[in-house]
């Protein structure tokens, strides 16, 4: 076989697929802006000389004692607003597979073994720098395994880089798995008590929920309810109530029925309802969650000194940074030394190194398991916090070092590229043969 029927990794995916994946980026990057406000926010507040309001109001509970429901309002935040933001996950992931260009296994292998790598790698590297520190600490070693979406791209914008959109779909989708993966870590190894009773019952308004969609019977009043029993009912089990989120999206139909045109007849319901549910999660869900989670007392130069002195942060740390780089790069390296695949013309690794960078940057996953890995009165959980926020911030500092030194060379490509010289609405590069 020779080298131009190979297939290509990051080659460029069909118009449709380019122009959905652009406006999945405007709303994720609002979101970004959102969410780097919210945190900043919650930091200047908890470090303020009325720094104690902010911990009332994070720890103010309120809803029914009788429903499992008597939450703080950082346990609603994290509990009940991340599973919007999980739910609009399943349905991004749902139609990737389904519809999508992913649907491709030559496309869609390249990102689900990079976001293995991204968890693996970070994973380890957790473990190997706190290997003598108990169990304890151990517990914590999913805390460095995702890639925030909305704080990635948001990076992407501040820099205004002209990466192809086959790179940043690579992101996106990087993002989605592997925060699906660390959703069903938190299923497996952070189940609260567990009551079998309440996920039996769970199964109900999700089966009622699923018939429903299935028939592609979208009325809210009928819908909302079924979900936000699921959402209760799996609370009060012990698993994770953002699992619930996830169950819900797949349950979701990406393409449309015959009756209603078939696939060739417009968006489907998991389209429709991405629409809808995106800005409420990247413009109010997650930053909220940020808010009431990113606020954390650093203690002046004493404190900062006691965290990075603790094995936890210094784990964190080190896994966001080298360890989801070395996972995502390697991932993607082994792939194309393994399988016939090749790197897309006019790409080159440098790029793969960029978006490897770029993909350490964790916040809102990692912030949840954090909450879930140490109680309120470890020492860790504040530590924990106060590293994710510095690995981060490092990640997207290096990602946006490299991404920069390549925004010219793609800036010139995206001016020719932009062409549409037969005037027919389509750049004539998704038309050439």
């Amino acid at each position: 076989m020779n080298a131009i029927s190979k297939p290509r990794v990051f080659s460029r995916g069909s118009y449709s697929e380019f122009v959905r994946i652009n406006n999945i980026l405007r709303s994720e990057t609002v979101g970004g802006a959102l969410l780097l406000a919210a945190t900043v926010v919650a930091l200047v507040w908890a470090n303020s000389p009325i720094a104690e309001s902010y911990f009332n109001l994070r720890d103010f509970k309120i809803g029914p004692e009788s429903l499992h429901l008597n939450l703080s309002l950082g346990s609603w935040a994290s509990d009940g607003l991340l599973a919007i933001f999980f739910f609009v996950a399943g349905l991004e992931l749902k139609r990737e597979f389904v519809a999508g260009d992913l649907r491709n296994p030559a496309r869609a292998i390249v990102p689900i073994t990079a976001a293995v790598g991204g968890v693996i790698l970070p994973a380890l590297f957790f473990v190997a720098v706190n290997w003598t520190a108990g169990p304890e600490v151990l517990r914590g070693w999913a805390i460095p395994t995702a890639t925030d979406i909305a704080f990635a791209l948001a990076v992407l914008a501040v820099i205004s880089t002209h990466l192809p959109t086959a790179l940043r779909t690579f992101l996106l989708t990087l993002a989605v798995v592997d925060d699906l993966i660390a959703i069903a870590i938190i299923a497996v190894f952070y189940p609260g008590e567990m009551n079998f009773g309440f996920l039996a019952l769970a199964i109900l308004p999700l089966v009622a929920f699923t018939w429903l969609v299935q028939k592609r019977i979208s009325s809210w009043y009928l819908l909302i309810p079924l979900a936000v029993a699921t959402w209760a009912l799996v609370h009060a089990s012990g698993v994770h109530a953002t699992v619930a989120g996830v169950l819900l999206g797949f349950a979701v139909p990406v393409i449309r029925s015959a009756k209603r045109g078939g696939p060739d007849a417009g968006p489907g319901l998991a389209e429709h309802f991405e629409h809808v549910f995106r800005p409420v999660s990247a413009g109010f869900a997650v930053p909220l969650f940020a808010f009431f989670s990113a606020g954390v007392a650093l203690g002046g130069v004493a404190g900062l000194k006691s965290a990075f002195t603790d094995s936890v942060a210094i784990g964190i740390v080190g896994a966001l940074i080298v360890g989801k780089f070395l996972g995502v790069l390697g991932a993607t390296w082994i792939v194309t030394k393994t399988t016939k695949a090749t790197l897309d013309d006019g790409l080159a690794w440098i790029d793969v190194v960029g978006l490897a960078l770029l993909a350490g940057v964790g916040f809102t996953v990692s912030l949840l398991i954090s909450e879930l890995s140490f109680g309120d009165d470890s020492p860790h959980y504040s530590h924990a916090k106060v590293a994710i926020l510095a690995g981060s911030l490092v990640a997207a500092l290096l990602a946006t070092v490299v991404l920069r030194i390549r925004n010219r060379h793609y800036r010139k490509l995206a001016e020719i590229e932009s062409r549409d010289d037969d005037g027919d609405g389509i750049p004539d590069v998704y038309q050439q043969g």
